[in-house]
């Protein structure tokens, strides 16, 4: 696996997103294995309120969604509570991604107070050096989320991919905030193939500003 030394590793921060299934936590682990950078990850599986919302989103979306805004609340006043010489951190998830899922998963009344909690908690996340944002159809995600077999993902729903997939899409097409390469993720493997990860984890390290796509011709 490649290893790169922290000093020729050019960002701070970076953050691997994407949809359920796409891959991005098993990458920004490999990422930050590869350059001995700290992992800043979402713990689903520490959620209780996921596998009833996955079973029957209406019932249970307010509480997981509660549960997950929490989490990250959390997270980012253990990280503000380190010294200025903190090490190189990669993460799987933006806060910005908590609002995209609160969004397609509550309704109205329950987005309003959402927002009333959000605000009250006055989140102050790091702006990444680097947004790496994994795409991929919704029967890629839906044969990945199947072949990795965690039990209670086993409810996902197609449609609430697909509206996942739209409203990270869009998120996206906008984002400005910072430097982002859009990878297309449906026909490699930069989790399980080793070439596919040394030709993306090359171009994640020559990526320092603009937007980005990584979109290689496969054979």
């Amino acid at each position: 696996m490649t290893q790169t030394h922290p000093e020729a590793w050019p960002h701070r921060l970076v953050v691997v997103e994407g949809p359920i299934g796409v891959g991005k936590t098993t990458l920004a682990r490999k990422i930050a294995t590869a350059v001995g950078a700290e992992s800043v990850l979402e713990q689903a599986e520490e959620n209780p309120f996921l596998e009833r919302f996955y079973r029957n989103p209406r019932a249970a979306a307010f509480p997981a969604q509660l549960y997950f805004l929490f989490q990250r609340a959390r997270q980012l006043q253990e990280l503000r509570q380190q010294d200025m010489f903190a090490p190189i951190r990669v993460g799987d998830y933006l806060l910005d991604k908590d609002r995209l899922f609160a969004r397609i998963t509550l309704d109205d009344e329950e987005y309003a107070l959402y927002e009333q909690v959000y605000a009250r908690l006055s989140l102050d996340a790091p702006r990444p050096d680097l947004v790496v944002f994994l795409q991929a159809p919704v029967d890629v995600l839906m044969e990945r989320i199947a072949r990795r077999g965690i039990r209670y993902e086993k409810y996902i729903e197609r449609d609430y991919l697909e509206r996942l997939i739209d409203a990270y899409t869009r998120f996206f097409h906008q984002y400005a905030a910072s430097p982002l390469l859009i990878v297309n993720a449906e026909a490699i493997d930069p989790v399980g193939d080793s070439r596919d990860f040394e030709e993306l984890f090359d171009t994640i390290r020559r990526t320092t500003r603009g937007r980005h796509y990584f979109n290689p011709l496969k054979p």
